[in-house]
């Protein structure tokens, strides 16, 4: 489990051969369904970027991201979102194995 300002990782190795996505984006957390929608399309997109071993993952907001009196969604908290997200998914993202010294 890995958290963030926002957001909680939840990851395990599956016997697939790729990675699975999960998302929960509660109302509680995120009055709007535009906020909502945002959150998982930002997801969705970090996640297809993301190089990942066969791994079950599920994002879960886990703060208030904003509420029902300000607007629905805004160039900075996308940004946000998108920096928190990827730095979750960065850190599960498969690491290439730096050459050894001496080897060739």
């Amino acid at each position: 489990m890995q958290r963030t300002a926002h957001f909680v990782l939840y990851a395990r190795s599956n016997q697939l051969d790729r990675a699975r996505l999960g998302i929960v984006a509660a109302k509680r957390f995120a009055p709007r369904a535009v906020t909502r929608n945002t959150i998982k399309r930002v997801t969705r997109e970090l996640f297809r970027q993301s190089t990942l071993p066969a791994i079950d993952c599920i994002v879960r907001l886990s703060q208030p991201v904003n509420s029902k009196s300000g607007p629905a969604t805004t160039a900075a908290l996308k940004a946000e979102l998108r920096r928190e997200l990827a730095q979750l998914l960065g850190s599960q993202a498969v690491k290439t194995p730096s050459p050894q010294p001496g080897s060739r």
